[in-house]
C-alpha cells in the first residue's frame, strides 16, 4: 500500500489518479463539484494528513482502473480502500464528510453552498461574479472553462455579494473548520479586471473573520489595484497564465492570449512589489499542448521573479470544447513536478510558506508532495567517511 508518510511513493500515486481519475460507484459525503470556474469534476480524496482533488465525473474518470469501495472492516462510513484494475489495494482513503455550513441559508433563503464552496479539506473558494466577457463566444473564450455551467444548472447565483461571503465565510470557519478563502471571478468589462469586486469583499470578509484570503483575477489596467487588494485585506494574489508558449496560448485561450507572456510578466513584477515574494502564484495547466521544456523553463523565470508557480494536470470538463481532450500522460506530469520541485526546493518559495491560495492547499496537484520530497532531498544530511 502507498504510504502516506512517503512523499515521492504518494506524488506518483497522486499524478495518476489525477490523470486517470477513479470510478466511485456510490458517492457519500462531500461529493465534490461539476462544471463551475474549474478545476472541477473532482472529488477530495484523504491519504493520512494530505487531502487531494481527483476527477471522478470526467469522461476518462470512468474508464479508470482505480476503484474505491467501503472496506468491510472498517465501521466509519468515510473510509474507502482505494485498488488499481488489478484489485491490488494501494491505500485506505477518507472521503472527507460534508461540511456543516451546506445547511444553512442566507436571510434571503439563498443556501450558503450557491456562495461559496469547500475545496480539498479546509479552504472555501468562491467564484465572485460568475459570468465572463469572453464565455459566450467561444472562439474567444478559454476552452477548457465551464465558469457558467454551474450558474445554468441553478447551482449558484450570478453575483454573490460582500455581505453574503463574509457571512458564508464566517460560517464556514466556525462550523467546519476553514482555514483559509479563494476567491476568484470571472472577468467583467472593466480596467480592473474583477479588482474592485475582489477587493470589497475581501474587507467584507476580513471585517467579520480572520481569515487568509488569495484573490485571482487578470492583470489589471492600472497595477494600483494591486495595492488597493492587499490594503482591503487581500493576503496573496493569484494571476493565471494558464499555458505558456504563444501558438498554444492562442489555440486554448485566444481572448485571454491577447494579454502576452510580457505583460504578465510585468504585473507579476508589479504584484510581487506589494504582496513580496512567494505571495504570487499563477496556474499553469500541463497537457494541453506546452512542451514540458517550455513549461519548466517558464517555471524557472516565475520563481526568479518571486511568483509560485501551479503546475495542474489538464482534467477535460464535460460540457466544455475540450470535454473529449486526453488527459497528460502520468510521466509527463512526473517529468514536470520533478524538475520544478527541484528549481522550488533551490528558491526561497514554498507553497507551505504562502499565507492562502491554490498552491497553499495544494489539493489539484501533486507538486507539493513533490517540492516535499525535493526539499527534504537537500535537506538531508551527507554521510561522512567511515572510520
Amino acid at each position: 500500500m502507498a504510504e502516506s508518510n512517503d512523499p515521492a511513493a504518494l506524488g506518483r500515486l497522486v499524478t495518476d489518479l489525477q490523470v486517470q481519475g477513479v470510478v466511485e460507484p456510490a458517492l457519500e459525503g462531500n461529493t465534490g463539484r461539476r462544471g463551475g470556474a474549474g478545476p472541477s469534476d473532482h472529488r477530495a480524496l484523504t491519504f493520512g494528513d494530505t487531502t487531494v482533488m481527483v476527477p471522478v465525473y470526467s469522461h476518462a474518470a470512468q474508464r479508470s482502473p482505480y476503484r474505491l469501495s467501503a472496506p468491510a472492516d472498517t465501521p466509519a462510513a468515510s473510509a474507502r480502500t482505494l485498488a488499481s484494475g488489478s484489485n491490488l489495494q494501494l491505500a485506505t482513503v477518507e472521503t472527507p464528510a460534508q461540511p456543516r455550513f451546506y445547511g444553512l441559508h442566507t436571510a434571503d433563503g439563498t443556501p450558503y453552498r450557491a456562495i461559496a464552496l469547500l475545496h480539498g479539506r479546509d479552504v472555501l473558494a468562491t467564484t465572485l461574479l460568475q459570468t465572463c466577457i469572453r464565455f459566450r463566444d467561444r472562439s474567444q473564450s478559454c476552452q477548457f472553462c465551464a465558469i457558467e455551467q454551474s450558474l445554468e444548472d441553478g447551482r449558484t447565483v450570478v453575483r454573490k455579494t460582500p455581505a453574503q461571503v463574509a457571512e458564508v465565510a464566517e460560517a464556514a470557519v466556525r462550523l467546519d473548520g476553514v482555514r483559509q478563502l479563494v476567491m476568484t471571478t470571472g472577468t467583467p468589462n472593466s480596467d480592473d479586471r474583477g479588482a474592485r469586486l475582489l477587493a470589497e469583499t475581501a474587507a467584507a470578509v476580513k471585517a467579520r473573520v480572520n481569515l487568509p484570503i488569495q484573490a485571482q483575477c487578470e492583470p489589471p489596467e492600472d497595477p494600483i489595484w494591486f495595492q488597493h487588494l492587499k490594503d482591503a485585506g487581500v493576503d496573496s494574489l493569484g494571476m493565471h497564465l494558464e499555458v505558456v508558449q504563444p501558438e498554444v496560448r492562442r489555440r486554448i485561450l485566444p481572448g485571454k492570449a491577447e494579454l502576452s507572456l510580457e505583460r504578465y510578466f510585468q504585473a507579476f513584477e508589479q504584484a510581487v512589489a506589494v504582496f513580496g515574494r512567494g505571495e504570487v502564484s499563477t496556474y499553469l495547466l500541463a497537457g494541453l499542448g506546452d512542451s514540458a521544456a517550455a513549461i519548466v523553463a517558464c517555471c524557472e523565470r516565475l520563481i526568479a521573479a518571486g511568483v509560485y508557480p501551479f503546475v495542474v494536470p489538464f482534467v477535460p470538463i464535460s460540457g466544455t470544447p475540450l470535454e473529449h481532450h486526453p488527459a497528460p500522460e502520468t510521466s509527463f506530469m512526473v517529468e514536470i513536478y520533478t524538475a520544478v520541485s527541484q528549481l522550488l526546493a533551490a528558491s526561497d518559495l514554498s507553497a507551505a510558506a504562502m499565507s492562502a491560495g491554490c498552491a497553499k492547499c495544494g489539493a489539484c496537484s501533486a507538486l507539493s508532495l513533490f517540492e516535499q520530497a525535493a526539499t527534504e532531498s537537500v535537506a538531508a544530511p551527507v554521510p561522512g567517511p567511515t572510520p
